[in-house]
C-alpha cells in the first residue's frame, strides 16, 4: 500500500547548497571590493542576513516536517531581524556593525549550536548525526565570528576616533590604510567564505536518504524481501 505522506523533493542538502551559495556571494564582495568601510560592511551583510532568512523560512516548510521546524524559523527569525536592522542607511556606523554582526552572530551561533547538540543526541540514523554536527560546526563558527569581532571593536573602543594606521607596500607601490574596521569587516568575509566552503562540501557529499517517508519504505521492502525469501 502506498505511503499516505508525500515524500519530500528537497533535504536538508538543498539547504547547506542554498546557504553556501549565500555566505559565497557575502565573502565574493567584500573580497573583491578595495571598500571595507562599515557602510559596505553592513551592506553585505544585510543582504547575506535577509537572504540567509529567506533560505531558512522556505525551508522550514519544503525541507522539515512539522514539528521540526522551530530551529529554523528561530534562526531566520534572528537573520531577518539583524539584516533588517543593518539596512537602515542613515543608521550605519563602526558601532552599529560591531553591536549588529556580533550580536547576529553570537545568538545564531549559540541557537545552531545547541540545536546541534541537542539532535546529535537523539540522532539514531547516520544522515541525522551528519546534519547534527554541521550545525554544531556552523554554530561553533558563528560563535567564533562574535568573539573575533570583540577585538577590533574593544580597538575601536581604546583608541582615540579616527585613529588609521598608514603604511606603504614598495613592492606594489601603493599606500594602505589600516583600521579596526578594515579588519572586522575583513574577518567577517573570511567568516563567509569559511562557511560557504563548508556547507557546500557538506551540500555536495554523498549520503543516505534523509526522508523519513523513504527510509521507512526502505525498510519495510527489505523486510518484505527477506519474508519473501
Amino acid at each position: 500500500m502506498p505511503s499516505a505522506t508525500p515524500v519530500r523533493s528537497f533535504e536538508a542538502r538543498h539547504l547547506q547548497m542554498a546557504r553556501a551559495i549565500a555566505a559565497a556571494l557575502a565573502a565574493a564582495m567584500i573580497t573583491f571590493s578595495p571598500d571595507h568601510s562599515s557602510a559596505l560592511g553592513l551592506s553585505v551583510f544585510s543582504g547575506f542576513a535577509i537572504l540567509s532568512a529567506l533560505v531558512l523560512f522556505l525551508s522550514a516548510w519544503l525541507v522539515f516536517p512539522s514539528g521540526a521546524r522551530g530551529t529554523v524559523l528561530l534562526l531566520g527569525a534572528i537573520d531577518v531581524i539583524a539584516g533588517m536592522v543593518a539596512g537602515v542607511g542613515p543608521l550605519r556606523s563602526d558601532a552599529l556593525f560591531y553591536a549588529v554582526v556580533i550580536c547576529w552572530a553570537v545568538a545564531s551561533g549559540l541557537a545552531e549550536g545547541v540545536s546541534g547538540l541537542l539532535a546529535r543526541r537523539a540522532a539514531q540514523t547516520t544522515p541525522a548525526r551528519s546534519q547534527a554536527r554541521d550545525a554544531i560546526v556552523i554554530g561553533a563558527l558563528g560563535v567564533l565570528l562574535g568573539a573575533a569581532l570583540m577585538i577590533p571593536a574593544g580597538f575601536a573602543l581604546a583608541v582615540p576616533g579616527g585613529y588609521a594606521l598608514h603604511y606603504t607596500v614598495a613592492e606594489a607601490h601603493q599606500a594602505f590604510t589600516l583600521t579596526g574596521m578594515t579588519i572586522a569587516v575583513g574577518v567577517f568575509g573570511g567568516y563567509a567564505a569559511v562557511v560557504a566552503v563548508y556547507l557546500g562540501i557538506a551540500g555536495f557529499s554523498p549520503r543516505e536518504s534523509e526522508d523519513p517517508v523513504r527510509a521507512a519504505d526502505a525498510a519495510a521492502s527489505d523486510e518484505h524481501s527477506g519474508g519473501a525469501a
